[in-house]
């Protein structure tokens, strides 16, 4: 029998972090391992991601309020720091997700139509809704105050990000 391949060792926070930051951003951060065990520190430490992104995405939206910015601009712009920040890949999933599920098609063709690089129509249609439903609601969350905006932009990205780390905890199946 062959010996069994050694574990890789324990990845530190820094590794975890550097990992979470290298692929759930677009920010520069080197990445030093790209193995499973920095995946999971990583997938561990996708809160402080999301909450520098909702944070960037609320200050962006602060900004412009004081600069005299009516809080439907203001509610754009925050809806799209988080989709510039991450490369739109959190709206890439999304779509392919709605195009998969919105095929009707058997569970193995509908993960094809997943991996499937264009976009169809139930992605285009639950992308436009889902982003308007966003601006309406930060809008109106900024026209309160720019402090009911800003907090709701932070908690939405450590939200999303908390979403990410249930998702990926030991014990749950993959999607497959």
């Amino acid at each position: 029998m062959p010996p069994r391949p050694a574990h890789p060792p324990r990845a530190s926070l820094d590794d975890g972090l550097r990992f979470a930051f290298g692929t759930l951003t677009a920010l520069p951060v080197t990445v030093a391992r790209w193995d499973r065990e920095a995946a999971r520190v990583g997938m561990l430490c996708a809160l402080p991601v999301g909450l520098t992104v909702g944070l960037c995405a609320a200050a962006v939206g602060g900004v412009l309020l004081f600069l005299g910015a009516g809080p439907l601009l203001a509610a754009v712009a925050t809806a799209a720091v988080p989709a510039v920040l991450t490369r739109g890949l959190h709206l890439d999933g999304l779509a392919d997700t709605a195009d998969g599920l919105g095929s009707g098609k058997p569970a193995d063709e509908a993960l094809r139509i997943m991996k499937r690089s264009d976009i169809g129509p139930f992605g285009v249609i639950t992308l436009l809704f889902v982003l308007l439903a966003q601006v309406a609601a930060l809008a109106e969350l900024y026209g309160e105050s720019w402090t009911r905006g800003a907090v709701a932009a932070a908690a939405a990205g450590l939200v999303a990000r908390c979403a990410l780390t249930l998702a990926a905890r030991q014990g749950m199946p993959a999607a497959r």
